[in-house]
């Protein structure tokens, strides 16, 4: 009962679903004494294979407690374990609070993350609270996966099938036959943030492995507002369940990767079929005008660098799970009716999220729903693609939800720094860390009541 235990596993152990009712048994009781997770690299266990991580497990009887559990990641050595600044050290009220669902260890490089999130968590709820009775929300929408790319193939139809019994394009990338209509099937890899057209999904036939291939929508095809990203299948309209009928959806990438430019990745997509990679949320128990209402804000949350970095500390696979999202620390809805210079922030990020997100006629739908319609009814035309001012309107956005979560300026520079890649492409493109300088520079004007400089 006093002794402690010391195990070597597959790291999934610290992070899977799977295991989380056994390590919630450890850091609930305090029996926890130390995670060590180390990647292979063909060092430790030549094997197998370089990409399979695992850790070192400590944990005690049930009549032993810890304090603090004591953790390391992408350990190559045994000797780094002598760095003291490699062991980061959290209380397991600490990581209840910021797993509660399942009190799985997220992915920390130092200790400076742990503040943070603790911070972070100590203000804001968590997405979904599955432990209290009955489970907590703080936004009224649900999870769904809507088409399964394997279970559910015999429903997709290829373009050379569709020509060769029949089918004729009508626009919008929609398909007819008599009186059959078919949709595009939109996959993750095809939305990029507030943008359901950043890539076009093709076949490379000659490899057999990964027989698709992404091909990125250029700027200047961006402009024309009737061009849509071409999936690789469509499906009949017959088929699409009956929450399609509303027009749009709000889903977000399934399948990232911590490692990643970005790891969080949503956007409003056309009312069509979606395969698995790209999950959606959809309304629950309120209406469709309500719904409207919360989709932009939701949109805008999940979009934030500040969510999207505490996403990539949580995140240690390729699968973005909803167990993951659901413990997110997602803004209180009271907190976007705060009224900044005569204006609600609700209303600012609506207007924001419609601008950057109604930049093709397929979206139509969405922008009637917001009410962006001319005297007569009929919807306006959408706004023209300009990658200079969706950059800045980004940036504000970024600086609002870091004041939103009560980062402060020096922690924002921290954060933004995790996000190398950003960096790197900035660097490439303008000589210089932009969105980092944008977003604290507007960190100072929103929190001033200024959403316009």
């Amino acid at each position: 009962p006093t002794g402690i235990v010391g195990l070597i596993t597959p790291s999934g152990i610290a992070a899977d679903l799977g295991a989380a009712a056994f390590l919630r048994t450890l850091t609930e009781t305090g029996r926890l004494a130390a995670l060590y997770d180390f990647e292979n690299k063909k060092v430790f266990f030549p094997d197998i294979h370089s990409n399979i991580k695992f850790c070192m497990l400590a944990f005690s009887g049930n009549e032993r407690q810890f304090s603090e559990i004591r953790c390391a990641f992408f350990l190559e050595a045994i000797e780094e374990l002598e760095n003291s600044e490699r062991i980061i050290r959290i209380s397991p009220n600490s990581l209840t609070a910021i797993n509660p669902n399942t009190c799985t260890l997220p992915v920390f490089r130092r200790q400076k993350d742990v503040e943070i999130l603790s911070a972070i968590y100590n203000n804001q709820p968590v997405f979904v609270n599955n432990i209290i009775e009955p489970p907590s929300k703080v936004w009224s929408v649900r999870y769904m996966r809507m088409f399964d790319m394997t279970n559910d193939s015999g429903l997709f139809m290829r373009r050379e099938d569709m020509e060769k019994q029949g089918w004729y394009p009508i626009g919008k990338n929609q398909w007819k036959k008599g009186d059959a209509e078919a949709v595009p099937l939109y996959v993750g890899r095809m939305i990029w943030h507030y943008d359901h057209r950043t890539a076009s999904v093709g076949v490379n036939e000659a490899n057999v492995q990964v027989a698709t291939v992404t091909n990125e929508v250029t700027n200047e095809q961006k402009l024309n507002p009737d061009y849509a990203a071409s999936p690789q299948y469509w499906v009949a309209r017959s088929d699409l369940p009956d929450y399609c009928q509303i027009g749009w959806h709000l889903g977000f990438r399934g399948i990232s990767n911590p490692t990643n430019a970005r790891t969080l990745i949503a956007s409003i997509v056309p009312g069509y079929a979606a395969g698995n990679s790209l999950a959606l949320l959809l309304p629950k128990d309120i209406s469709h005008q309500e719904f409207v209402k919360l989709a932009p804000l939701v949109l805008a949350n999940l979009n934030s660098m500040v969510l999207d970095y505490v996403t990539r500390i949580k995140m240690q696979w390729t699968n973005l799970n909803w167990y993951i999202v659901e413990q997110l620390p997602l803004i209180k809805p009271e907190q976007f009716e705060s009224l900044v210079s005569g204006k609600s922030i609700a209303d600012f990020i609506r207007a924001e999220v419609l601008h950057l997100t109604y930049t093709a006629h397929d979206l139509a739908p969405f922008a009637r729903d917001m009410g962006y319609v001319n005297a007569d009814g009929t919807v306006k035309p959408p706004f023209v693609w300009n990658a200079t001012d969706r950059l800045h309107r980004q940036c504000r956005l970024d600086a609002l939800f870091f004041n939103l979560y009560d980062i402060n300026r020096d922690d924002a520079a921290y954060i933004l720094d995790q996000f190398p890649i950003v960096a790197r492409q900035d660097k490439a493109a303008h000589g210089r860390y932009l969105t980092k300088e944008l977003i604290l520079a507007y960190m100072n004007a929103v929190k001033a009541g200024d959403f316009t400089t």
